[in-house]
């Protein structure tokens, strides 16, 4: 869940349109990801644990919190 919110905190990590908020009361929302983009972050993630050097690169590139990177790089992609 951690990973999932770090990578849809930044709208430009997902094409436009894949991520969208949704009104849940007068003054609270939620993210949510589109159908296009569930469907975009489950590619980029099937590519990034390809290998050990993607998975880096890929928590490199979307990750900007760089201490939730780095226990994240700890781990092997799965």
């Amino acid at each position: 869940m951690e990973l999932l919110e770090a990578i849809v905190s930044n709208d430009d990590n997902l094409t436009y349109g894949a991520i969208v908020s949704v009104q849940t009361g007068p003054d609270e929302a939620i993210t949510a990801l589109t159908d296009h983009g569930v469907e975009k972050l489950t590619d980029m993630l099937s590519e990034a644990r390809l290998t050990t050097k993607a998975w880096h690169q890929f928590l490199d590139d979307f990750i900007d919190d760089p201490e939730l990177a780095a226990r994240f790089k700890a781990h092997k992609p799965r």
